[in-house]
């Protein structure tokens, strides 16, 4: 089953004004959804941090407390490339707008379920199993939404501005850090020591709400005219993430390689870090919680900013200058960190996210453009998920370890590893920001 003819030329055919209006309740509707999800997505991450590990790892010491927990946080991760290929598969069969409204469903539900899931000093050992199974359901919401909303916005959107409409939906990434750290930081000063019990599960519970209101925005957008162009040429795929994988290895490679200076110390950053800045700097959860929520502010602003730079400047050049930052600043970061002086520290959680914020703004566009849109939302979906195994997943895992076996320099030095990487995978990706999109079957 795949878009009705009839409804694809619906979609090519509006007015100038039509079109006007659909490009701005797409773009409307990648921000409103991707934030949903990251809100909910980030809830864990929070969660896994400041309280799973008390809730569900009772009887662990603080070190393999937190370990076990960020395990179950990177578990979530390894889901992701699966559910970018199960709704790569049907994204490029069906169309971006039924797909994204699937993803949007699965992870309402999946984060209202941990909300209410008992911890283990109730039904014992069955309490982190339940939480790794609903973590999967996330991971794999997760998995399937990324690219379907940045195709959303991207391909209903100006030609010559596709970074900047790329870039809208990547703000939903720190709309819901905010959303997310807010949530918890609220209720965890209003609950005070009734936290733990159960005001950390209120925020799991809202996503209920929000997924009502994402749900009546996403209905009201059409299929994006790009795909129904596929649709009316009788392009479509029978098996579109087999042929991306068979025709697109190299650009699959790339898009994750391209994500290890983004992703790794972003994770490092906004999760791993509030343990240490607790722990090591000797700071309250609070500070920390409020510290990221406003480096997540300054992110809203970025984001879209170096989307728009990159529609001038280049997307190559942007995303390069923002992981060779990222280098420089590896070491400094934790450095500061350990001052524990609370204006420093404050100042460099904000501060540390302009490099994730300069290449995480050019970043979808430069992904997506390197295929065709037939294999579209399953290519990009997936090079841009397998970066969660390689380097978000296990981050905070990893960085646990590095900091208990090796200290902090450690950690920075893999950061700095990272950035090469990033920098390598920048040169060797194709540059096809200037080719027509509509016209892509040079490289299907």
């Amino acid at each position: 089953m795949v878009l009705d003819p009839e409804d694809a030329r619906d979609a090519r055919s509006v007015t100038e004004a039509e079109r006007g209006s659909q490009v701005r309740k797409a773009a409307l509707a990648a921000i409103v959804g991707t934030s949903i999800e990251w809100y909910d997505f980030f809830l864990y991450n929070t969660a896994a941090a400041v309280v799973f590990k008390d809730v569900f790892f009772p009887k662990s010491t603080d070190y393999v407390g937190t370990l076990s927990s960020f395990a179950t946080y990177a578990v979530g991760f390894a889901a992701r490339p699966i559910g970018a290929a199960i709704f790569g598969h049907w994204g490029d069969r069906l169309g971006r707008k039924a797909t994204l409204i699937v993803t949007l469903l699965l992870m309402g539900i999946s984060s209202a379920l941990i909300g209410v899931l008992p911890g283990t000093n109730t039904i014992g050992v069955a309490a982190p199993i339940l939480l790794v199974a609903l973590r999967v359901l996330q991971g794999i919401a997760v998995g399937g939404e990324w690219s379907g909303s940045v195709l959303l916005s991207m391909e209903w959107g100006n030609p010559r501005r596709r970074g900047l409409m790329a870039s809208w939906p990547q703000i939903g990434v720190p709309i819901g850090l905010i959303l997310g750290t807010v949530a918890m930081s609220s209720l965890a000063t209003a609950s005070g020591d009734a936290f733990k019990n159960w005001g950390w599960r209120v925020p799991f519970l809202f996503s209920l709400v929000l997924v009502a209101i994402g749900l009546w925005v996403r209905l009201r957008v059409m299929e994006t005219p790009m795909f129904a162009k596929v649709v009316e040429r009788q392009e479509v795929a029978k098996v579109p993430v087999l042929d991306v994988i068979r025709r697109h290895p190299k650009e699959i490679v790339l898009s994750a390689l391209l994500r290890c200076s983004e992703q790794m110390p972003f994770y490092i950053f906004t999760s791993f870090a509030l343990t240490y800045i607790v722990e090591h700097a000797e700071l309250s959860k609070t500070f920390a919680l409020n510290a990221v929520a406003v480096a997540a502010v300054l992110e809203l602003v970025l984001i879209p900013t170096f989307g728009h730079l990159s529609d001038t400047v280049g997307r190559k050049r942007i995303y390069a200058m923002g992981a060779l930052l990222l280098g420089v600043i590896a070491f400094p970061y934790f450095a500061l960190l350990n001052t524990a002086v609370p204006v420093v520290v404050f100042l460099t959680v904000v501060l540390a996210q302009v490099p994730h914020a300069m290449q995480y703004g050019p970043q979808a566009s430069l992904i997506a453009e390197v295929f065709p849109t037939r294999l579209r939302y399953g290519g990009a979906g997936i090079g841009y998920q397998l970066a969660s195994v390689i380097a978000g997943g296990p981050a905070p895992l990893l960085a646990t370890w590095l900091l208990h076996d090796h200290g902090w320099w450690a950690i920075s030095f893999v950061m700095v590893i990272a950035a090469v990487l990033t920098l390598t995978a920048t040169a060797l990706l194709p540059d096809r920001s200037r080719i027509d999109l509509t016209e892509d079957a040079a490289y299907a």
